[in-house]
């Protein structure tokens, strides 16, 4: 097949906000499944090829071909890297190496943190000026977060709202090296610091509180970038450009997450889930459902390089519930609004999240709108600045709920629809599509109504 280049000019389809998700309860959860590329590797695959020199093309295969990670490809596209995608999950990539351009236009990360948060920190030491914007969600989250530490090492950045939020003015600029005591563990604060220290006169390191996703420092070892760890220091030197070699995406433990807790919280339902990322900054759903009772089996399987991937095996049972709290947090906090479901769905106990007011800023208050949600279909819920206690038995029963444009919620609420008494509609789902196409193709795989 004839590779098609990927057009740095075209927008994401604009959702259909209207769009519904209808769910009734499931009789048996059971098959094989593998899902989709994982987002925070997609997004890290795209951005530090598109840096490589030595005019060299890699492959990524297994690309997550979402709204989000699309919107990194078009960025750097954008920004003089050549990308072609022979197929939907395949990219090609030659690095621009030091010799990126001024984009023609606003970058538009659409829904994307991770984009945004990142590319700051590449787009800060160029010598050209470049705009990041984004929907109107990301566009009310904050970015002070990643502003201070830039600018600490001398970039200029400016909100042009003058709300530390987007949209982004950055003016490129020769940078200094800093050290920065980061005072959240944050793996998207640590990636813009350390790609960032890429073009710094100097080197450049941080330290975080509690270890936050490592995903960049293994993709930085892998391209052999000079990055050094030593416990919760990180530290690189400039000069090195990245190399370009292959990269195996492993399927996303967190779109793997909604199908383990629908199995897992089954009495007698059987799921294996193939190829999927097991790095171990991020596997902490399966020490979380083990807590509470599920039957999980985790298999290594092939080095991918710079990833550890295997596959999982979960097996129903009556759960109950547990504490989330503290150093665990970093490890499940894409994962709190399908672990608060799971909460609802255990058969005794009460589960509680704490320390975790980062779910206040995501794409939408996460605390809020779970709470909100739960009750709408029975859950006895108290919330609280940050998290939430969930007590289980209640006899869920179907209610129409609201996403509010968040991918996670959505999927949550969608899974627990599959335990609930009468219809479970899930509205304004096109969201889903920001980070797992084909959510409910898959569900209808592993759901057998009689």
């Amino acid at each position: 097949m004839k590779p098609q280049v990927f057009p740095p000019g075209r927008t994401a389809r604009k959702r259909d906000m209207s769009r519904t998700i209808h769910v009734r309860k499931a009789d048996f959860i059971e098959g094989t499944l593998t899902v989709p590329g994982d987002k925070s590797v997609s997004h890290r695959a795209a951005i530090l090829l598109g840096l490589a020199g030595g005019g060299q093309t890699a492959e990524v295969r297994n690309f997550l071909h979402s709204e989000d990670c699309l919107n990194t490809v078009k960025a750097m596209q954008g920004l003089g890297v050549s990308i072609q995608r022979p197929d939907l999950t395949t990219l090609h990539i030659e690095g621009a190496g030091d010799r990126l351009i001024e984009p023609r236009k606003v970058i538009d990360c659409g829904n994307s943190g991770t984009a945004m948060r990142l590319l700051a920190g590449v787009l800060a030491g160029q010598g050209f000026k470049s705009q990041l914007t984004g929907d109107a969600s990301l566009c009310s989250r904050p970015m002070g977060r990643v502003m201070k530490p830039l600018t600490q090492m001398g970039a200029k950045l400016v909100s042009d709202k003058g709300n530390d939020c987007a949209p982004l003015t950055i003016h490129g600029t020769p940078l200094k090296a800093i050290h920065y005591e980061s005072p959240v563990a944050s793996a998207q604060i640590k990636s813009c610091i350390l790609l960032a220290g890429l073009y710094a006169g100097g080197v450049t390191s941080l330290t975080e509180p509690v270890q936050s996703r490592d995903h960049t420092e293994r993709m930085f070892r892998y391209l052999e970038l000079p990055l050094v760890v030593e416990g919760l220091k990180y530290s690189i030197r400039p000069g090195v450009l990245p190399k370009s070699k292959n990269i195996m995406v492993p399927g996303d433990i967190s779109s793997a997450a909604f199908w383990l807790v629908a199995a897992g919280a089954k009495p007698g339902a059987s799921l294996r889930i193939e190829h999927l990322g097991l790095n171990p900054t991020r596997t902490g759903i399966l020490n979380v459902l083990i807590r509470m009772g599920a039957k999980i089996t985790e298999k290594l399987g092939a080095d991918t390089g710079h990833e550890p991937m295997g596959s999982v095996e979960v097996d129903g049972a009556a759960l109950k519930g547990v504490t989330i709290e503290g150093k665990e947090i970093p490890n499940v906090i894409d994962e709190l609004p399908i672990l608060a479901v799971a909460g609802a769905l255990a058969h005794e106990g009460v589960t509680v999240i704490k320390d975790a007011r980062e779910l206040r800023v995501k794409e939408t208050d996460r605390i809020a709108v779970m709470a909100a949600n739960l009750r709408a279909v029975g859950v006895e819920v108290e919330d609280y600045e940050d998290g939430m206690a969930i007590r289980a038995g209640a006899k869920l029963r179907g209610a129409k709920v609201k996403s509010h444009g968040d991918h996670r919620i959505a999927m949550a609420m969608a899974v627990a629809g599959l335990f609930c008494e009468g219809e479970m509609i899930v509205e304004d789902c096109d969201c889903i599509d920001t980070s797992y196409p084909g959510f409910e193709a898959d569900m209808n795989k592993i759901v057998i109504r009689k």
